[in-house]
């Protein structure tokens, strides 16, 4: 992407989708060289690379529970990391968070108007009921969501 003239980098990710396989029913991760470089969120993002996640939806699911835990954890949904996995290439929760935040508006050239909860800009959000920043890995996907709010208005309550 070019922004006034000088040339930045922009990734665009789905965790569960890029970093695994579907094989025979199995999620597994395809662990070639050529996968590895592909999806090596930490070393891009210690490259100073802005990883934008997705869900690739409607191909997936689309839940962010999925992605988040997929990119903070590098297992699949019961938890199985094997060889491959490459665990190492894994991210904080924080950066987790922006790639489904901050990092996904500056891809898309939106960062003045979404990304980031300020006055003035669009409020889509969705809340769960732990704290997915804090609780043990495991219950990341164990999360119900509580509320969704596109546009600034709510759109689903439990």
């Amino acid at each position: 992407m070019i922004r006034n003239g000088t040339i930045y980098t922009a990734n665009s990710q789905q965790p569960r989708v890029d970093a695994v396989a579907a094989t025979g029913g199995k999620i597994v991760f395809a662990g070639s060289a050529a996968d590895v470089a592909a999806y090596a969120w930490r070393t891009f993002i210690d490259s100073g690379v802005k990883v934008a996640g997705g869900s690739d939806a409607p191909v997936e699911r689309g839940d962010p529970r999925i992605e988040f835990y997929a990119a903070v954890a590098r297992k699949d949904l019961k938890g199985f990391s094997g060889e491959g996995w490459h665990p190492e290439l894994k991210v904080t929760r924080d950066e987790a968070l922006k790639m489904f935040t901050i990092w996904g508006a500056y891809a898309s050239f939106e960062e003045n108007i979404k990304g980031s909860l300020e006055p003035g800009k669009l409020a889509d959000l969705t809340v769960f009921s732990k704290d997915i920043m804090t609780v043990p890995e495991t219950e990341i996907l164990k999360a119900d969501t509580v509320m969704t709010i596109v546009n600034g208005e709510v759109v689903y309550e439990r």
